[in-house]
């Protein structure tokens, strides 16, 4: 401002410097003491050239001043009165250069009136419409998408009770589907969104995954930078502990997964429903003949239906017989979760997750002998599904899930399948627990939903409660700052350190799985997973379980972060339980393995089984199988299936990670075995598609892929299921 005056003021004098030189030149006859200046046609007379100032200050303009207007140390303060305001005399503190305000603090400085509710909603709306179509976005559609959830998480903290509404007419705008009341509101899935915006740092890494992950409009970001060198309290042993001698004593043990029972079954109700999910229920119907059934839903299960209580009931028959187990029992049971039916949220109920969990827990103990089952806690089971919280969440919402923590867990002990330990480690571990076998294995559970990627309220802390060390500590994610309890992959840790330190043998159980094509689970908790694998393989892990996909599936983990794929890295082998659901267009399985057991033994598998029920739509409605119910039978071994690909492989050599690599290699020379492993991978369904072109060498990586971001970096994707229409 004082340079555009100084220039103001240059400009004026010169204008007239050059207009008395003009009229100087003009006008020889001009008297030095009358002087005439032209400036825009206007004659100026002055009676003298300049004037001189006295040093002096002329006293007798004001009447009266602060300090000593003869003195010329500082410049004078006038006492002023206002004329008009009555009484004011202006203080020398509003002057002074000594007393120069920071901030005017008697004026008023006007804010606008506190919003209601209602206009914080409209406000909230209104921007994030605009926003939507702002051109300064151009086509990046992630930067838009985080704008958006910046302006919903604002309405989140500061109105949580219209953070429903603003979900339900987002969805009516963008059309997202026809539910958008019922599945948006806050008796549904609105009260956690409101949670997550609320809490996530929704600009950053939690606002690009939610971004991808539920709308598409962000890429998918990397895998962060692991720091490791505080991960581990000790490095891995080198040379590795000598393998355990194998025992010659064989143990069965029973893998069950994703039972999925639907009590709400209605038996011939629509079973290939276009409309009205879940199929098989009264609700739904096809589009072609919505007023009249097409295919009647049978009394022991469809492909597109949850599994009825009837085939529950005849797998639990089929299994002691096809296991040779009737007398003996199991030695023990992997459950690898979902026990729930595939519900929208706005028809679940916490009483209806424990009563199914009752009733299936109840039932396998009846039916499957004294051997201890080891649950994991599945993404359907809880209310809301698929969702976990953080216990450093405030405000009450960290225990919000503890009701199911707790119920499990006093299930598992009500069965007597668990000390009192690993009974109160799975009430504040997410249901995650470990116990210590009498013949020396170790089995630790773990809540693996945690890193799937659909489990919402898990991105407030950046997946924190996924990590940081047991106790009190501060995260320094980039998404929060909130202190944090004992973290999964923490608890992890510790206990193989426990079990390396003590010469145990552990096996890992879990829902979600880690890899495969890497589409279910979050890439930086899974990538941390398998250098926790690495450390700890093949010395002290020997097997890993999961469930999830309702598939038998199969990855293998290599040493280094698979930087060397070959049969001499292969450290361990996770393995996909097939599901007891026939959803979504697959059979009934289950599967059984012989491992070699004893004390300090290898716990490895010799021999792995997997039976299956077919459901081709075969018994007429009218009857819905009164007589005769569904068969079950052995699908294949393992080691018959597979062994002769690898020439030199012993009939009692472990079916471990270095099998399975040999496997793979031989899949590359021979694409039949590919087509074998896809057909099994769907149960034998006949609505299996076959395994050709791409297909071929994506299911080779996604064998060898052990975690999403090596699935991702490495494989084709697109191939991972074949449950596709």
């Amino acid at each position: 401002m004082w340079s555009w005056m100084i220039l103001q003021s240059l400009l004026a004098a010169a204008a007239l410097v050059a207009g008395a030189a003009d009229v100087a030149e003009k006008s020889p006859t001009s008297s030095a003491k009358v002087t005439s200046l032209k400036i825009s046609s206007t004659i100026i007379n002055t009676p003298v050239s300049a004037f001189t100032a006295p040093g002096s200050f002329p006293t007798s303009m004001f009447t009266k001043y602060y300090n000593d207007p003869k003195q010329t140390a500082s410049q004078v303060q006038p006492v002023i009165k206002d004329p008009v305001e009555t009484n004011v005399v202006y203080p020398l503190s509003l002057t002074s250069p000594d007393t120069i305000p920071t901030n005017d603090t008697v004026d008023p400085h006007p804010l606008p009136p506190t919003a209601s509710s209602s206009q914080l909603f409209q406000a909230a709306f209104d921007q994030i419409i605009a926003i939507s179509t702002n051109p300064i976005f151009g086509n990046n559609s992630c930067a838009r998408c985080q704008a958006g959830l910046e302006v919903a998480k604002f309405l989140a903290m500061a109105s949580p009770e219209s953070g429903p509404e603003l979900a339900v007419q987002l969805c009516f705008h963008f059309n997202f589907n026809s539910a958008c009341g019922t599945q948006f509101s806050r008796l549904a899935l609105g009260s956690v969104i409101t949670q997550v915006i609320a809490n996530a740092n929704v600009g950053g890494y939690d606002g690009q995954m939610l971004c991808q992950n539920f709308l598409g409009l962000c890429p998918l970001p990397p895998a962060s930078p692991l720091n490791l060198t505080s991960w581990f309290a000790k490095p891995k042993p080198d040379p590795l502990p000598a393998p355990k001698t194998p025992s010659g004593k064989r143990l069965k043990v029973l893998h069950l997964s994703d039972i999925h029972i639907d009590p709400r079954y209605d038996t011939g109700a629509e079973a290939n429903c276009t409309s009205g999910s879940p199929c098989c229920r009264k609700p739904s119907f096809n589009s072609l003949s919505p007023n009249a059934t097409i295919s009647p839903a049978p009394r022991y299960g469809a492909f597109l239906c949850d599994t009825p209580i009837s085939l529950v009931t005849a797998a639990m028959e089929a299994i002691p017989v096809l296991t040779g187990t009737e007398e003996t029992g199991f030695a023990f049971t992997v459950y690898t979760g979902d026990l729930v039916s595939h519900d929208p949220d706005n028809q679940l109920s916490r009483s209806y997750v424990e009563y199914t969990e009752t009733l299936l827990y109840d039932l396998l103990r009846q039916q499957l002998g004294s051997g201890p089952t080891y649950a994991v806690l599945g993404n359907h089971d809880s209310y809301n599904q698929a969702q976990d919280a953080p216990h450093n969440l405030s405000g009450g919402l960290g225990t919000q899930f503890s009701w199911n923590y707790d119920h499990l867990a006093s299930l598992w002990q009500h069965e007597e399948w668990l000390p009192e330990s690993a009974v109160d480690l799975a009430k504040a571990h997410y249901a995650a627990f470990m116990v210590r076998r009498q013949d020396g294995l170790r089995i630790i559970s773990l809540n693996t939903d945690l890193w799937y990627k659909y489990v919402v309220l898990r991105s407030v802390a950046n997946n924190g409660f996924l990590t940081y060390r047991a106790g009190p500590t501060t995260s320094t994610t980039s998404t929060s700052t909130h202190r944090t309890t004992p973290g999964m992959l923490r608890f992890l840790t510790d206990e193989l350190q426990d079990a390396e330190d003590a010469g145990d043998r552990v096996w890992i159980i879990g829902h979600v799985l880690s890899g495969w094509d890497g589409t279910n689970p979050l890439v930086n908790p899974t990538n941390l997973f398998y250098q926790i694998v690495d450390r700890f393989s093949p010395h002290v892990i020997a097997n890993i379980f999961f469930g999830h996909t309702h598939e038998d599936q199969l990855s293998i983990f290599y040493a280094n972060n698979a930087t060397n794929i070959s049969a001499e890295n292969a450290l361990v082998a996770s393995w996909m339980g097939p599901s007891i659901t026939p959803g979504s267009r697959l059979n009934s399985g289950f599967r059984m393995y012989e491992i070699d057991s004893s004390v300090r033994s290898s716990y490895s598998f010799i021999f792995t089984f997997k039976f299956k029920s077919d459901l081709l739509f075969i018994y007429p409605p009218q009857t819905f199988e009164i007589e005769v119910g569904p068969t079950f039978a052995l699908e294949y071994s393992t080691r018959e299936t597979y062994g002769p690909a690898v020439p030199g492989w012993g009939p009692n050599d472990p079916l471990n990670g270095t099998f399975w690599h040999l496997v793979t290699e031989a899949m590359e020379n021979d694409s039949s075995i590919v087509s074998t492993f896809n057909t099994l991978q769907g149960k034998t369904s006949v609505l299996t598609k076959p395994c050709t072109g791409d297909c071929v060498a994506a299911k080779i990586c996604y064998i060898r892929s052990g975690s999403a971001a090596i699935a991702f970096q490495n494989c084709i994707p697109g191939f991972g299921s074949v449950q596709g229409g």
